[in-house]
């Protein structure tokens, strides 16, 4: 049986590429010609898998997602023009008016902000509580009213990682979905439906393209939610309209296939990185490589001895931090995660910037703190650049 990293290449295409093309070639159409009306209707209908209008399904985002599909090993992916999108779709899919959604404050910016604010105005509710605290997750699970228990793997920026396994625990006996945002780790380094996870959502922007070129999301349903799959494919695709376009479909398939060659390297550097980030006592290094750090353990039995190609850390003050930013050289001021390059943010007035003070210190997110996304350059040039960078921070 071929492993995940041969299979990334090696996946056969629907049906056989009549010039032989290595690669999936670029589907770009939006309407495809049918041999009869019952074909015709069995496509609209969904009682055959041709593609019927590339709002809904093309072949090369199809390729897509049947690779993911078969490297994760879920019932169904359906692939998003952005995670947010994949996010969004998932939830509307999940929750309604009424409904209860549980997650902790420890979110990206977007995230909160669509289950506090946008999914509010339509009627959803959003309880946060402190996932590590399983005694209070076991708490907000009561009732009827809950549609899901939401989470990231590993929070961003907070760097915290709960315990799936527990967590999905005490999900499975209320009879409540977990969906987590897997993005932080790539799903061939561990299997989230083994943790307990239902559904998986992954940013496809970050990892998988490659060099930040392309905006891509997945739901990867593992099959444990009843109708979940028809209900995504059936109407939310139809009626959001926010599928994948082939284009980003063709860099994805191509990113799939050296996402592991990057990714050894990409993590390889970052706990370079932050091993000697650690040393210097002029800042505090959060990541959950580092043996010292609160989460190693957790991270390394969840995921496989994989620990992102994230970290933060934090300087004296909300200017130092500015000073840091602006004194880079070659590591880019720029957002996103696990482009090539190393990129470096202040979160605080930037992700969260549209949020009040009150709303980021509850949700742990301090003026002082930089988030390092670590690229595949040298890791003695990016601590060199970061060095320079931090000295010329704490000169004034």
């Amino acid at each position: 049986m071929m492993k995940k990293q041969t299979k990334a290449i090696h996946f056969d295409y629907q049906q056989r590429d009549p010039y032989g093309a290595l690669s999936m070639p670029v589907y770009n159409a939006l309407a495809y010609e049918f041999d009869n009306a019952d074909v015709m209707a069995d496509s609209f209908c969904g009682r055959n898998d041709l593609p019927d209008y590339s709002r809904v399904t093309n072949p090369t985002v199809i390729y897509f997602e049947r690779k993911v599909r078969e490297l994760t090993g879920a019932r169904d992916v359906i692939a998003f023009n952005s995670g947010m999108a994949a996010i969004c779709a998932t939830l509307m899919g999940i929750a309604g008016a009424g409904r209860r959604i549980v997650t902790s404050t420890h979110l990206f910016g977007n995230t909160y902000l669509l289950m506090a604010k946008t999914l509010g105005r339509f009627g959803v509710k959003t309880e946060f509580v402190d996932l590590l605290d399983l005694e209070a997750v076991e708490r907000a699970l009561e009732g009827d009213d809950v549609c899901c228990l939401f989470l990231e793997i590993i929070t961003n920026p907070q760097m915290e990682v709960a315990d799936i396994p527990a967590l999905a625990a005490i999900a499975r006996r209320r009879g409540v979905p977990v969906v987590a945002d897997t993005t932080m780790i790539p799903f061939p380094e561990f299997n989230a439906g083994a943790l307990g996870v239902d559904i998986e959502i992954v940013s496809s922007t970050k990892y998988i393209s490659g060099g930040g070129a392309a905006l891509g999301g997945l739901v990867i349903d593992y099959g444990t939610v009843d109708g979940f799959d028809t209900l995504m494919r059936r109407e939310l695709l139809l009626n959001l309209g926010s599928y994948m376009t082939p284009q980003v479909a063709y860099m994805m398939n191509l990113g799939l296939e050296n996402l592991n060659a990057r990714y050894r390297l990409q993590s390889a550097n970052a706990m370079a990185v932050a091993t000697r980030l650690a040393a210097d006592p002029r800042i505090k290094v959060c990541y959950p490589g580092l043996p010292d750090n609160p989460f190693h353990a957790i991270c390394r039995d969840s995921f496989g001895g994989s620990f992102s190609a994230m970290l933060t850390f934090e300087l004296p003050t909300e200017e130092a931090c500015y000073r840091f930013i602006n004194a880079l050289k070659m590591v880019k001021r720029a957002t996103n995660l696990f482009d090539n390059r190393t990129l470096a943010i202040h979160p605080a007035s930037t992700i969260f910037g549209p949020l009040t003070a009150d709303e980021r210190r509850a949700m742990d997110v301090s003026d002082r703190l930089i988030r390092l996304s670590v690229g595949l350059e040298d890791p003695d040039d990016v601590v060199a650049d970061l060095d320079q960078a931090i000295t010329a921070a704490l000169a004034n």
